[in-house]
């Protein structure tokens, strides 16, 4: 019995002081387009900085950031060369809503289904919204999470820095 106990308490010490790592590069996990097909998150966000927010739609955070983005976006690509993903988390149940939610905002860019939340989980996510910032190699070089109004600036200047200005 006290064997087993020996045993088990290195079990539990091993996983108590082996920190959990964190994702650091974009994983090889498949989701969903907008028109319903499998693709490779990897060929979604190829060549470029990118901004990766992880949403739901009764996430009213999550939106808000999202269309503060969408406003931005325009102008921040005068400044610095990158992409936006949104990574709806919501299951099949209603990844529906998400789509119509997508096309209905009308959002100027790419939107991924990660029904399955595969993506999620090699993410680490927890609580959305969850905001990454990688570089042009898919790095990551930032992580944030929650949302309040005027937040999105600190994106900006996490880009500007990727891209040296």
């Amino acid at each position: 019995m006290k064997k087993y106990l020996s045993i088990l308490l290195g079990i539990l010490l091993f996983f108590i002081y082996v920190p959990v790592q964190a994702q650091t590069e974009v994983p090889d996990v498949k989701v969903k387009n907008l028109n319903g097909e499998l693709v490779s998150i990897r060929e979604v966000v190829q060549g470029k900085p990118f901004i990766m927010s992880f949403w739901g739609v009764t996430c009213k955070p999550c939106l808000m950031e999202l269309n503060a983005l969408n406003d931005q976006m325009e102008e921040w690509l005068e400044e610095v060369d990158f992409d936006i993903v949104a990574v709806s988390i919501d299951d099949s149940r209603f990844s529906s809503r998400a789509r119509s939610m997508v096309q209905g905002y009308d959002w100027q860019f790419q939107a991924v289904f990660d029904e399955n939340q595969d993506l999620k989980r090699a993410m680490n996510v927890s609580f959305t919204p969850q905001t990454y910032i990688f570089d042009a190699a898919g790095k990551m070089v930032y992580s944030h999470s929650g949302y309040t109004p005027g937040s999105e600036q600190e994106l900006l200047e996490q880009l500007k820095k990727i891209a040296g200005k």
